[in-house]
């Protein structure tokens, strides 16, 4: 018996990888959060399976659903939205896990920021203008950030910003990040990507706030912000451009 952390991508069914639906489809118990992922996911499940809602369950509730299948011999599919790796609260999870010796591993999913760029077009790390994406969250009723990743430290590099669980409190995000960025910086919020409600708003810092507001967006959206997703005149990047010397390494 394992319990298999899957990530089962930004909503869209066919969006999981091949491994994830062959794990889905093998597991007697699947665990999925109802906020975000829907009947199309689901459909992957065998006939039988015990389906578990964990919006309403807390971290003690969750282990106790899959001890409860380790003693009965039962592969778990844990479904993450997006994908494990970031804000998916699977290390708390499998700490307790260890600690009551129940086998578990993580099959990785498209995350929600890949699934934003792709519906936009945009790539998000654009010769000479950004080269790096940084993933933040906000914080508001969650744990607290660390002190040394203050929204500041990270905006005065002004690469490419992605920002997680912060569409409540996008107005007073867009107006600490206007001193670094400017007014004009392009900013993209894109709302349940990939699935049948997905809405994309396009804006600046300096009014992002109000097309957010008057959609009344509260949660399953990520927040782009930088340079990069208006550059249109930019150099090559050295992997194929004719600047580089033949032979060279990229």
């Amino acid at each position: 018996m394992t319990v298999h952390f899957i990530g089962a991508g930004p909503g869209a069914a066919d969006l999981l990888t091949l491994r994830a639906a062959r794990l889905i489809g093998s597991s007697e118990v699947c665990i999925y959060a109802g906020t975000y992922l829907d009947d199309a996911i689901l459909a992957h499940c065998p006939e039988g399976v015990e389906l578990v809602d964990s919006q309403h369950l807390n971290l003690d509730d969750l282990i106790a659903v899959m001890t409860r299948a380790q003693a009965e011999g039962k592969h778990v599919a844990r479904l993450c939205s997006g994908d494990p790796s970031v804000y998916s609260a699977i290390a708390e999870q499998t700490r307790r896990l260890d600690a009551a010796g129940v086998p578990w591993d993580v099959c990785p999913g498209v995350p929600a920021y890949a699934a934003a760029a792709a519906i936009i077009g945009r790539e998000l790390t654009v010769p000479e203008v950004a080269q790096s994406v940084v993933l933040t969250r906000a914080q508001r009723d969650s744990t607290k950030m660390p002190s040394t990743e203050a929204l500041e430290n990270f905006a005065a590099t002004r690469a490419t910003l992605v920002l997680h669980l912060a569409i409540r409190r996008t107005r007073e995000l867009a107006d600490r990040l206007v001193p670094f960025y400017g007014a004009d910086c392009p900013v993209v919020v894109v709302s349940r990507a990939s699935q049948p409600e997905e809405l994309v708003l396009r804006g600046t810092l300096a009014n992002i706030g109000d097309k957010v507001e008057a959609q009344g967006l509260t949660q399953a959206a990520v927040i782009l912000v930088g340079e990069a997703l208006r550059a249109e005149e930019f150099v090559d990047s050295h992997l194929y451009s004719s600047r580089r010397a033949p032979g060279s390494d990229a």
